[in-house]
């Protein structure tokens, strides 16, 4: 897996996301997260500057998404319970320098610098965490199904929706909420087979949620179960 790039910049964590196409960095802040697109090959110091010349205007947009985010009743403290496919863990909060996020002895374990805004940074490295296992899982879990299902999705990606689980789209490309990898195993499971089963039936006609039933024969119970419970997968 490639190694996330990220900057900790004075009360926040910026993710680095470097590409050829860019001629100019630009900064998104969305849900909280603070996200750098710059040029390839443009120099860590440079980052670091632009950072530091927008460090007010990327805080006041973090402060703005706290005022208005009322669903979250987690503080980012030790002890606190995360969710991870159906299971608990443990967060362990430390402070030092920043690391990403790792899963010792069942425990999640979350290294940040101490200051006013250590809640955002606790937030921010649990999501990356989050995203970087995300991916993997549901790769996995794609190409387990797909090949029970005959079909031969064209790639998997990681986004962040604001009200769905999942997408297809004809060409094949699968997109998939990284927020699922809350959810019980089996939601997540019926999450795939649901965006694989588009690859065979576009829409949702009577073909498609046959397809899902063949291959899940108890699906309506984690369709079910996302319906009532979206609004607890949160953070």
């Amino acid at each position: 897996m490639k190694k996330q790039e990220l900057i900790e910049a004075n009360g926040f964590i910026a993710q680095i996301s470097r590409t050829a196409r860019a001629k100019t960095a630009s900064i998104t802040v969305e849900k909280g997260m603070v996200t750098v697109t710059v040029p390839k090959l443009l120099a860590t110091e440079r980052i670091e500057q632009i950072l530091k010349d927008k460090h007010q205007w990327v805080m006041d947009k973090i402060a703005l998404h706290d005022e208005l985010t009322t669903s979250g009743d987690k503080e980012f403290i030790s002890g606190e319970a995360m969710p991870y496919l159906g299971r608990h863990y443990r967060l362990k909060v430390h402070a030092g320098n920043f690391e990403p996020v790792k899963l010792v002895q069942g425990r999640l374990v979350v290294t940040v610098p101490t200051g006013s805004a250590r809640p955002n940074l606790v937030r921010e490295a649990l999501v990356g965490w989050y995203k970087r296992h995300a991916l993997l899982k549901l790769k996995e879990k794609v190409r387990r199904y797909a090949k029970v299902m005959n079909v031969s999705p064209k790639s998997v990606n990681i986004k962040t929706f604001k009200s769905r689980w999942g997408s297809c789209n004809p060409k094949g490309d699968l997109d998939f909420n990284w927020v699922i990898m809350m959810a019980p195993n089996r939601v997540v499971d019926y999450v795939v087979i649901h965006e694989l089963s588009h690859l065979k039936q576009l829409d949702h006609s009577p073909l498609f949620w046959r397809e899902v039933e063949r291959v899940m024969p108890d699906y309506m119970e984690y369709k079910l179960w996302l319906k009532e419970n979206a609004a607890r997968l949160v953070i």
